[in-house]
């Protein structure tokens, strides 16, 4: 009973000290944002016990006073969207990281208004007698909708510490405790959370993809065949439009978040003009709802068409851009990409898919195939100017599919707006929202 009354008494002669420390900071907008670092105040209030003895496990709360951020006038953040982690760090009588994470919780932040970030806490288990400070460190802020992204905070001065617990030996006892509190410290985050939509790109860990094939990344292969493709294309009087086969392709990616995977079924059509063809390249499935607005005019498809057989080198082909907005919830899909083939030898040649680029607001995306196949078989007959182990640029004017993806357009809303790309079985548009400090004026 005397020790528990000592226990008690303890406790209740450390009443818990609430201090304030505010320091400059620089956060780390998300990559694909293509914003540049960009500087602010966090002021932070540290409440933790004033005396406790070695051997308690104690708990630390940090409370955001201002957050050196705001919501970018972009989307209005849904409640409990954003989440803090962070570091506090112990000096003194013993030397440690104290890691700080805050609920998922916050009301609706609307556009260009403060974030609004929960009480971190954390626990500190004491070690040694002495005078502990603890000064806050590094932290995280988490959005986790339309997609995961991270905006990364660090102090770019010294930051003085904003409280001090007064720890006393514990007597050669097992030293009281706060009251069975956990012993577990709870961990950062260490990557993207792993609940976005698999392929390309997840938050998550992906595959590692087998790396490409030089041989068939770069010449197509000669296999897979056509099965309505191989069309006498070179001669007078013959077939004017020929249809490939429809092909599964994976993709290994290089994305503005990350390396990523996916796979997309592609179709290549021809249609004879003199001795050139017109190449249609077609994605086969809309697979997801854009997550967001998106306007028109945002993000810019094209393809580097790979020649095989007897001829060689790439064809260009590109996408066009979208005529209307994208409204949340709506579908979207890859227009057709398209360009013009100037054969540069005679005989069969064969068309596969090969490098998918993506450009949108200043990021850019590129997509190798892993492995390739044979979508159209042609026969052709040597142009002046052909391919023949060159490129074979063509202007695509195409056609566009409602809701399409966008192009690139639009450098002035790339300090605003990002796109992402993600996947369930093709590659598409999605949308980020970022949460970062403001530019200074």
């Amino acid at each position: 009973m005397l020790g528990g009354a000592g226990v008690l008494l303890g406790v209740a002669a450390a009443p818990a000290q609430a201090a304030e420390v505010a320091y400059a900071t620089e956060c780390i907008p998300p990559a694909i944002s293509g914003l540049p670092p960009v500087q602010g105040t966090t002021k932070v209030e540290i409440t933790a016990p004033a005396e406790a003895k070695v051997g308690d496990e104690v708990e630390v709360v940090w409370k955001f006073v201002q957050a050196a951020s705001k919501n970018p006038n972009i989307l209005d953040l849904e409640a409990n969207t954003v989440q803090p982690t962070g570091t506090l760090k112990a000096a003194g009588a013993q030397t440690a990281d104290v890691a700080m994470q805050g609920p998922r919780e916050n009301p609706p932040i609307p556009k260009n208004t403060d974030m609004k970030l929960s009480d971190m806490k954390g626990k500190l288990k004491l070690t040694a007698p002495g005078e502990v400070t603890l000064t806050p460190d590094a932290y995280n802020i988490n959005v986790n909708k339309p997609i995961s992204t991270d905006t990364k905070c660090t102090p770019k001065e010294t930051v003085k510490p904003a409280a001090t617990i007064k720890v006393t030996d514990a007597g050669g006892g097992s030293g009281g405790t706060t009251g069975g509190l956990p012993t577990v410290v709870p961990t950062l985050p260490t990557g993207v959370p792993t609940d976005l939509p698999t392929g390309l790109p997840t938050g998550s860990s992906s595959p590692t993809p087998t790396a490409p094939t030089p041989s068939e990344s770069e010449t197509g292969g000669d296999t897979g065949g056509s099965d309505t493709g191989g069309g006498s294309g070179g001669g007078d009087g013959g077939q004017s439009d020929f249809t490939g086969r429809e092909v599964e392709i994976p993709y290994e990616c290089k994305t503005p978040i990350g390396d990523k995977n996916a796979t997309s079924p592609v179709q290549i059509n021809a249609k004879k003009n003199g001795g050139s063809f017109d190449l249609t390249v077609q994605f086969k499935k809309s697979v997801m709802d854009s997550p967001a607005d998106i306007p028109k005019d945002s993000v810019k498809p094209s393809m580097e068409v790979v020649l095989g057989g007897a001829d060689k080198g790439t064809v260009h082909v590109e996408g066009p851009t979208n005529s209307e907005d994208i409204k949340a919830g709506d579908p979207i899909e890859i227009p057709d990409l398209t360009g013009t083939y100037k054969p540069g030898a005679s005989g069969e040649s064969t068309l596969s898919p090969g490098v998918l680029t993506v450009k949108a607001l200043g990021t850019t995306t590129t997509c190798t195939p892993t492995k390739t196949e044979v979508s159209l078989t042609l026969d052709t007959t040597e142009q002046a100017s052909g391919a023949s182990g060159g490129s074979a640029g063509g202007s695509a004017g195409g056609s566009s599919t409602d809701g399409g993806l966008a192009a690139t357009g639009a450098e002035e809303h790339g300090s605003l707006k990002a796109l992402g790309l993600v996947a369930g079985t093709a590659l598409l548009l999605g949308g980020a929202v970022f949460t970062f400090m403001p530019r200074r004026s």
